[in-house]
Protein backbone atom coordinates (compact mmCIF):
# COMPACT_ATOMS: atom_id res chain seq x y z
CA UNK A 1 0.00 0.00 0.00
CA UNK A 2 1.59 3.27 -1.13
CA UNK A 3 0.06 5.34 1.69
CA UNK A 4 1.28 3.07 4.51
CA UNK A 5 3.47 4.76 7.12
CA UNK A 6 6.68 2.83 7.77
CA UNK A 7 8.74 3.44 10.90
CA UNK A 8 12.51 3.63 10.98
CA UNK A 9 12.66 0.04 12.22
CA UNK A 10 10.74 -1.11 9.13
CA UNK A 11 7.51 -1.79 11.03
CA UNK A 12 4.34 -0.56 9.34
CA UNK A 13 1.96 1.62 11.33
CA UNK A 14 -1.60 0.38 11.75
CA UNK A 15 -4.26 2.40 9.91
CA UNK A 16 -7.47 2.16 11.95
CA UNK A 17 -9.50 4.91 10.27
CA UNK A 18 -12.02 2.55 8.73
CA UNK A 19 -12.71 0.94 12.10
CA UNK A 20 -13.91 4.08 13.86
CA UNK A 21 -17.32 4.42 12.24
CA UNK A 22 -18.27 0.85 13.15
CA UNK A 23 -18.17 1.43 16.92
CA UNK A 24 -21.64 1.22 18.48
CA UNK A 25 -23.34 0.27 15.21
CA UNK A 26 -25.75 -2.72 15.32
CA UNK A 27 -24.32 -5.43 13.10
CA UNK A 28 -25.68 -8.12 10.86
CA UNK A 29 -24.21 -11.57 10.46
CA UNK A 30 -25.12 -15.20 10.20
CA UNK A 31 -27.57 -17.40 12.04
CA UNK A 32 -27.99 -21.17 12.06
CA UNK A 33 -30.88 -22.38 9.92
CA UNK A 34 -31.93 -25.35 12.04
CA UNK A 35 -32.73 -25.86 15.73
CA UNK A 36 -30.08 -27.33 18.00
CA UNK A 37 -29.98 -31.13 17.90
CA UNK A 38 -28.81 -33.57 20.56
CA UNK A 39 -25.93 -34.68 18.35
CA UNK A 40 -24.78 -31.06 18.07
CA UNK A 41 -24.25 -31.08 21.82
CA UNK A 42 -22.57 -34.48 21.75
CA UNK A 43 -20.25 -33.40 18.92
CA UNK A 44 -19.33 -30.28 20.90
CA UNK A 45 -18.39 -32.29 24.01
CA UNK A 46 -16.32 -34.58 21.81
CA UNK A 47 -14.61 -31.72 19.96
CA UNK A 48 -13.76 -29.93 23.20
CA UNK A 49 -12.36 -33.19 24.67
CA UNK A 50 -14.84 -33.04 27.55
CA UNK A 51 -16.03 -36.58 28.39
CA UNK A 52 -18.58 -35.44 30.97
CA UNK A 53 -21.52 -37.84 30.44
CA UNK A 54 -23.93 -35.04 31.29
CA UNK A 55 -23.42 -33.75 27.75
CA UNK A 56 -23.50 -36.93 25.65
CA UNK A 57 -25.30 -39.68 27.61
CA UNK A 58 -29.04 -38.99 27.78
CA UNK A 59 -29.59 -41.74 30.39
CA UNK A 60 -27.06 -40.09 32.71
CA UNK A 61 -28.53 -36.65 31.99
CA UNK A 62 -32.02 -37.94 32.83
CA UNK A 63 -30.85 -38.51 36.42
CA UNK A 64 -29.40 -35.01 36.73
CA UNK A 65 -30.75 -32.06 38.64
CA UNK A 66 -31.64 -30.50 35.28
CA UNK A 67 -34.13 -33.26 34.57
CA UNK A 68 -35.45 -33.32 38.13
CA UNK A 69 -35.97 -29.57 38.45
CA UNK A 70 -36.96 -28.72 34.91
CA UNK A 71 -38.69 -31.95 33.88
CA UNK A 72 -36.73 -31.84 30.64
CA UNK A 73 -35.63 -35.43 30.08
CA UNK A 74 -32.90 -34.83 27.54
CA UNK A 75 -29.39 -33.57 27.13
CA UNK A 76 -28.67 -30.03 28.20
CA UNK A 77 -25.85 -28.12 26.53
CA UNK A 78 -22.87 -27.06 28.68
CA UNK A 79 -22.46 -23.34 29.25
CA UNK A 80 -19.51 -23.39 26.84
CA UNK A 81 -21.84 -24.45 24.00
CA UNK A 82 -23.26 -20.96 23.41
CA UNK A 83 -20.28 -19.95 21.26
CA UNK A 84 -20.94 -22.99 19.07
CA UNK A 85 -24.29 -21.52 18.00
CA UNK A 86 -22.66 -18.41 16.49
CA UNK A 87 -21.17 -18.17 13.01
CA UNK A 88 -17.89 -16.47 13.94
CA UNK A 89 -16.90 -17.81 17.39
CA UNK A 90 -18.56 -14.67 18.77
CA UNK A 91 -15.62 -12.67 17.39
CA UNK A 92 -17.37 -11.16 14.35
CA UNK A 93 -18.30 -7.89 16.10
CA UNK A 94 -14.63 -7.43 17.08
CA UNK A 95 -13.46 -7.68 13.46
CA UNK A 96 -15.01 -4.59 11.89
CA UNK A 97 -13.40 -2.09 9.54
CA UNK A 98 -10.84 -2.76 6.84
CA UNK A 99 -7.14 -2.98 7.75
CA UNK A 100 -5.36 -4.20 4.58
CA UNK A 101 -2.91 -7.02 5.21
CA UNK A 102 -4.32 -7.85 8.60
CA UNK A 103 -4.84 -11.13 10.36
CA UNK A 104 -6.40 -11.76 13.76
CA UNK A 105 -6.08 -14.07 16.71
CA UNK A 106 -8.23 -14.25 19.82
CA UNK A 107 -7.18 -12.14 22.78
CA UNK A 108 -9.77 -13.15 25.35
CA UNK A 109 -13.43 -13.49 26.25
CA UNK A 110 -15.62 -12.08 28.97
CA UNK A 111 -18.95 -13.83 29.55
CA UNK A 112 -22.08 -12.96 31.47
CA UNK A 113 -24.55 -15.84 31.87
CA UNK A 114 -28.14 -15.07 32.81
CA UNK A 115 -29.69 -18.45 33.61
CA UNK A 116 -31.53 -19.92 30.61
CA UNK A 117 -29.90 -23.06 29.28
CA UNK A 118 -29.72 -24.35 25.71
CA UNK A 119 -31.56 -27.58 24.88
CA UNK A 120 -32.19 -29.58 21.73
CA UNK A 121 -34.94 -27.80 19.80
CA UNK A 122 -33.74 -24.31 20.70
CA UNK A 123 -32.87 -21.69 18.11
CA UNK A 124 -30.47 -18.88 18.97
CA UNK A 125 -30.43 -15.36 17.52
CA UNK A 126 -27.93 -12.59 18.19
CA UNK A 127 -27.42 -8.90 18.84
CA UNK A 128 -23.94 -7.83 17.72
CA UNK A 129 -21.95 -4.63 18.12
CA UNK A 130 -18.32 -3.43 18.07
CA UNK A 131 -17.69 -2.11 21.58
CA UNK A 132 -14.28 -0.40 21.46
CA UNK A 133 -10.63 -0.82 20.54
CA UNK A 134 -7.13 0.34 21.44
CA UNK A 135 -3.77 0.06 19.71
CA UNK A 136 -0.75 -1.12 21.70
CA UNK A 137 2.82 -2.07 20.88
CA UNK A 138 3.48 -5.83 21.10
CA UNK A 139 6.56 -8.04 20.74
CA UNK A 140 4.59 -10.17 18.31
CA UNK A 141 3.63 -7.60 15.65
CA UNK A 142 4.51 -4.06 16.74
CA UNK A 143 1.38 -1.84 16.58
CA UNK A 144 -1.51 -4.17 17.35
CA UNK A 145 -5.23 -3.53 17.72
CA UNK A 146 -7.10 -5.00 20.66
CA UNK A 147 -10.71 -4.74 19.54
CA UNK A 148 -13.68 -5.75 21.71
CA UNK A 149 -17.04 -6.75 20.31
CA UNK A 150 -20.29 -7.85 21.99
CA UNK A 151 -22.50 -10.77 21.02
CA UNK A 152 -25.73 -11.35 22.93
CA UNK A 153 -27.26 -14.83 22.61
CA UNK A 154 -31.08 -14.92 22.64
CA UNK A 155 -33.40 -17.95 22.64
CA UNK A 156 -36.50 -18.22 20.47
CA UNK A 157 -38.49 -17.47 23.63
CA UNK A 158 -36.83 -14.05 23.90
CA UNK A 159 -34.80 -15.10 26.95
CA UNK A 160 -31.20 -13.91 26.95
CA UNK A 161 -28.85 -16.83 27.51
CA UNK A 162 -25.60 -14.91 27.79
CA UNK A 163 -23.46 -12.08 26.53
CA UNK A 164 -19.93 -12.47 25.20
CA UNK A 165 -17.40 -9.65 24.94
CA UNK A 166 -14.71 -11.05 22.67
CA UNK A 167 -11.29 -9.47 22.20
CA UNK A 168 -9.84 -9.70 18.72
CA UNK A 169 -6.11 -9.12 18.28
CA UNK A 170 -5.67 -7.57 14.83
CA UNK A 171 -2.20 -7.07 13.40
CA UNK A 172 -0.32 -6.84 10.11
CA UNK A 173 1.03 -10.22 9.07
CA UNK A 174 4.03 -8.50 7.46
CA UNK A 175 4.97 -6.96 10.79
CA UNK A 176 4.66 -10.31 12.58
CA UNK A 177 7.03 -11.89 10.05
CA UNK A 178 9.56 -9.10 10.58
CA UNK A 179 9.34 -9.46 14.36
CA UNK A 180 9.81 -13.25 14.16
CA UNK A 181 8.77 -13.81 17.77
CA UNK A 182 8.31 -17.56 17.22
CA UNK A 183 11.29 -18.00 14.87
CA UNK A 184 13.10 -20.28 17.31
CA UNK A 185 10.08 -22.17 18.61
CA UNK A 186 10.92 -25.82 19.17
CA UNK A 187 8.46 -28.65 18.66
CA UNK A 188 8.15 -30.89 21.71
CA UNK A 189 9.08 -34.53 21.17
CA UNK A 190 7.25 -36.71 23.67
CA UNK A 191 8.63 -39.97 25.03
CA UNK A 192 6.35 -42.97 25.48
CA UNK A 193 6.69 -42.61 29.25
CA UNK A 194 5.66 -38.94 29.10
CA UNK A 195 2.63 -39.78 26.97
CA UNK A 196 1.59 -42.54 29.34
CA UNK A 197 1.84 -40.15 32.27
CA UNK A 198 -0.21 -37.55 30.42
CA UNK A 199 -2.94 -40.09 29.73
CA UNK A 200 -2.97 -41.05 33.41
CA UNK A 201 -3.32 -37.36 34.36
CA UNK A 202 -6.29 -37.07 32.01
CA UNK A 203 -8.00 -40.08 33.55
CA UNK A 204 -7.41 -38.69 37.04
CA UNK A 205 -9.03 -35.42 35.96
CA UNK A 206 -12.04 -37.16 34.41
CA UNK A 207 -12.47 -39.19 37.59
CA UNK A 208 -12.71 -35.94 39.57
CA UNK A 209 -16.04 -35.02 37.99
CA UNK A 210 -17.26 -38.61 37.87
CA UNK A 211 -16.68 -38.75 41.62
CA UNK A 212 -18.88 -35.68 42.15
CA UNK A 213 -21.53 -37.15 39.87
CA UNK A 214 -24.99 -35.70 40.51
CA UNK A 215 -24.06 -34.45 43.99
CA UNK A 216 -23.85 -30.83 45.11
CA UNK A 217 -20.49 -29.07 45.39
CA UNK A 218 -20.50 -28.27 49.11
CA UNK A 219 -17.86 -27.33 51.71
CA UNK A 220 -15.86 -25.12 49.36
CA UNK A 221 -13.02 -23.20 51.02
CA UNK A 222 -10.81 -20.29 50.01
CA UNK A 223 -7.49 -21.74 48.89
CA UNK A 224 -9.06 -24.93 47.56
CA UNK A 225 -7.23 -26.20 44.48
CA UNK A 226 -9.11 -27.59 41.49
CA UNK A 227 -7.90 -30.80 39.88
CA UNK A 228 -5.46 -30.24 37.00
CA UNK A 229 -7.02 -30.58 33.55
CA UNK A 230 -4.56 -31.77 30.86
CA UNK A 231 -5.26 -31.62 27.12
CA UNK A 232 -3.15 -32.80 24.22
CA UNK A 233 -0.63 -33.22 22.86
CA UNK A 234 -2.46 -31.18 20.24
CA UNK A 235 -2.40 -32.41 16.66
CA UNK A 236 -3.79 -31.42 13.29
CA UNK A 237 -6.40 -34.13 13.88
CA UNK A 238 -7.47 -32.69 17.25
CA UNK A 239 -7.66 -29.15 15.85
CA UNK A 240 -9.73 -30.40 12.92
CA UNK A 241 -12.06 -32.24 15.29
CA UNK A 242 -12.52 -29.01 17.23
CA UNK A 243 -13.23 -27.05 14.06
CA UNK A 244 -15.84 -29.52 12.86
CA UNK A 245 -17.67 -29.37 16.18
CA UNK A 246 -18.58 -25.74 15.45
CA UNK A 247 -21.96 -25.72 13.70
CA UNK A 248 -20.93 -22.86 11.40
CA UNK A 249 -18.43 -25.16 9.65
CA UNK A 250 -21.16 -27.42 8.23
CA UNK A 251 -21.89 -26.66 4.59
CA UNK A 252 -25.17 -24.82 4.20
CA UNK A 253 -25.90 -24.72 7.93
CA UNK A 254 -26.20 -20.94 8.25
CA UNK A 255 -27.77 -17.99 6.49
CA UNK A 256 -27.21 -14.25 6.59
CA UNK A 257 -29.77 -12.19 8.49
CA UNK A 258 -29.10 -8.88 6.80
CA UNK A 259 -27.51 -5.82 8.29
CA UNK A 260 -24.00 -4.53 7.84
CA UNK A 261 -20.81 -6.33 8.81
CA UNK A 262 -17.28 -6.10 7.44
CA UNK A 263 -15.87 -9.27 9.05
CA UNK A 264 -15.41 -11.12 5.75
CA UNK A 265 -13.80 -8.06 4.13
CA UNK A 266 -11.62 -6.97 7.02
CA UNK A 267 -8.40 -6.83 4.98
CA UNK A 268 -7.40 -10.49 5.08
CA UNK A 269 -4.36 -11.55 3.08
CA UNK A 270 -5.36 -13.07 -0.29
CA UNK A 271 -4.12 -16.46 0.90
CA UNK A 272 -6.41 -16.23 3.95
CA UNK A 273 -9.53 -15.02 2.15
CA UNK A 274 -12.57 -17.03 1.14
CA UNK A 275 -13.61 -17.36 -2.50
CA UNK A 276 -17.33 -16.71 -2.08
CA UNK A 277 -18.11 -17.07 -5.79
CA UNK A 278 -16.34 -20.42 -6.12
CA UNK A 279 -18.03 -21.50 -2.88
CA UNK A 280 -21.39 -21.41 -4.68
CA UNK A 281 -20.17 -24.49 -6.54
CA UNK A 282 -17.69 -25.94 -4.03
CA UNK A 283 -18.49 -24.90 -0.44
CA UNK A 284 -14.95 -25.83 0.56
CA UNK A 285 -13.76 -22.66 -1.16
CA UNK A 286 -15.55 -20.63 1.50
CA UNK A 287 -15.17 -23.13 4.29
CA UNK A 288 -12.56 -21.20 6.25
CA UNK A 289 -10.47 -24.29 7.01
CA UNK A 290 -9.67 -25.52 3.50
CA UNK A 291 -9.52 -22.00 2.18
CA UNK A 292 -9.85 -18.92 4.35
CA UNK A 293 -8.59 -17.36 7.57
CA UNK A 294 -8.61 -20.61 9.55
CA UNK A 295 -6.38 -22.62 7.23
CA UNK A 296 -3.31 -21.67 9.29
CA UNK A 297 -4.72 -23.74 12.14
CA UNK A 298 -4.05 -26.98 10.25
CA UNK A 299 -1.54 -26.04 7.53
CA UNK A 300 1.95 -25.04 8.62
CA UNK A 301 2.64 -23.02 5.46
CA UNK A 302 -0.23 -20.65 6.21
CA UNK A 303 0.44 -20.58 9.95
CA UNK A 304 3.92 -19.27 9.22
CA UNK A 305 2.51 -16.77 6.73
CA UNK A 306 0.75 -14.94 9.56
CA UNK A 307 3.58 -15.17 12.10
CA UNK A 308 2.87 -18.48 13.86
CA UNK A 309 5.56 -21.18 14.05
CA UNK A 310 3.27 -24.06 13.07
CA UNK A 311 -0.35 -25.19 13.26
CA UNK A 312 -2.20 -23.69 16.20
CA UNK A 313 -5.50 -24.01 18.04
CA UNK A 314 -8.61 -21.84 18.27
CA UNK A 315 -9.11 -19.09 20.81
CA UNK A 316 -12.78 -19.99 21.09
CA UNK A 317 -11.80 -23.54 22.00
CA UNK A 318 -9.45 -22.26 24.69
CA UNK A 319 -12.38 -20.33 26.10
CA UNK A 320 -14.54 -23.46 26.03
CA UNK A 321 -11.83 -25.51 27.75
CA UNK A 322 -11.86 -22.97 30.57
CA UNK A 323 -15.65 -22.81 30.93
CA UNK A 324 -15.91 -26.61 30.86
CA UNK A 325 -13.11 -26.88 33.43
CA UNK A 326 -14.92 -24.59 35.84
CA UNK A 327 -18.31 -26.21 35.20
CA UNK A 328 -16.99 -29.74 35.71
CA UNK A 329 -15.50 -28.77 39.06
CA UNK A 330 -18.57 -26.86 40.23
CA UNK A 331 -21.00 -29.61 39.22
CA UNK A 332 -24.51 -29.61 37.83
CA UNK A 333 -26.05 -27.79 40.82
CA UNK A 334 -23.81 -24.79 40.22
CA UNK A 335 -23.75 -22.07 37.60
CA UNK A 336 -21.07 -19.78 36.19
CA UNK A 337 -22.47 -16.25 36.25
CA UNK A 338 -19.43 -14.37 34.95
CA UNK A 339 -15.95 -15.13 33.63
CA UNK A 340 -13.17 -12.99 32.21
CA UNK A 341 -10.04 -14.55 30.70
CA UNK A 342 -7.27 -13.16 28.53
CA UNK A 343 -5.41 -15.35 26.05
CA UNK A 344 -1.64 -14.90 25.95
CA UNK A 345 -0.31 -17.64 23.66
CA UNK A 346 -1.79 -20.25 21.33
CA UNK A 347 -1.98 -23.99 21.68
CA UNK A 348 0.50 -25.38 19.14
CA UNK A 349 0.76 -28.83 17.58
CA UNK A 350 2.80 -31.21 19.75
CA UNK A 351 2.23 -29.02 22.81
CA UNK A 352 0.10 -30.06 25.76
CA UNK A 353 -2.15 -27.74 27.75
CA UNK A 354 -2.76 -27.75 31.50
CA UNK A 355 -5.48 -25.92 33.41
CA UNK A 356 -5.16 -25.24 37.12
CA UNK A 357 -7.57 -23.33 39.35
CA UNK A 358 -7.94 -22.08 42.89
CA UNK A 359 -10.82 -20.67 44.93
CA UNK A 360 -9.74 -17.16 45.94
CA UNK A 361 -12.94 -15.78 47.51
CA UNK A 362 -16.30 -16.84 48.91
CA UNK A 363 -19.23 -14.50 49.39
CA UNK A 364 -23.02 -14.50 49.33
CA UNK A 365 -24.88 -13.71 46.14
CA UNK A 366 -27.17 -10.77 46.99
CA UNK A 367 -29.91 -11.89 44.61
CA UNK A 368 -30.23 -15.53 45.66
CA UNK A 369 -28.47 -15.77 49.01
CA UNK A 370 -26.43 -18.68 47.64
CA UNK A 371 -22.66 -19.01 48.07
CA UNK A 372 -20.67 -17.33 45.33
CA UNK A 373 -17.15 -18.64 44.67
CA UNK A 374 -14.51 -16.64 42.82
CA UNK A 375 -12.09 -18.99 41.09
CA UNK A 376 -8.91 -17.95 39.35
CA UNK A 377 -7.46 -20.21 36.69
CA UNK A 378 -4.34 -20.32 34.58
CA UNK A 379 -3.65 -22.25 31.40
CA UNK A 380 -0.06 -23.25 30.65
CA UNK A 381 1.82 -25.49 28.24
CA UNK A 382 4.25 -28.24 29.19
CA UNK A 383 7.04 -25.66 29.63
CA UNK A 384 4.99 -23.56 32.04
CA UNK A 385 4.39 -20.76 29.53
CA UNK A 386 1.12 -18.96 30.32
CA UNK A 387 -1.47 -19.38 27.57
CA UNK A 388 -4.47 -17.87 29.35
CA UNK A 389 -5.47 -16.58 32.75
CA UNK A 390 -8.35 -14.90 34.52
CA UNK A 391 -11.15 -15.60 36.97
CA UNK A 392 -14.82 -16.46 37.20
CA UNK A 393 -17.68 -16.12 39.65
CA UNK A 394 -19.63 -19.33 40.20
CA UNK A 395 -22.97 -19.63 41.98
CA UNK A 396 -22.83 -22.67 44.29
CA UNK A 397 -25.78 -24.59 45.77
CA UNK A 398 -26.99 -23.83 49.26
CA UNK A 399 -26.25 -26.55 51.85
Amino acid sequence: MSDQKVREDGIIELDTQDVDHWIGKPLGGGIMKDPIQANDIRRWAQGMQNPNPLYYDEAYAASSVFAQKEEFKTLRAPQSFAVCTDTSHGAGPAIQGVIPGQHMIFGGDEWWFFGPAIYPGDKISFDRMLYDYKVSETKFAGPTMFSRGDTTYIKQTGDVVCKQRSTSVRYLAENALKKGLFANAKKKQWTEQELEELEKQKMDYYQSFYDLGHDRRLFVEVGEKLATRPLGPHTIASFTTEWRSYLMTIWGASRETGGESSTLDAGWLPEMSRDTEAAKIDPGQGDGLYKGPSRGHVQEEFAQLIGMPREYGYGASMGAWIIDYLSNWAGEWSFIVHSNFSYRAPALTNDATFLNGEVIDLSEDPATGQPLATVKAVMTNQDGDVMAQGQAEILLPSP
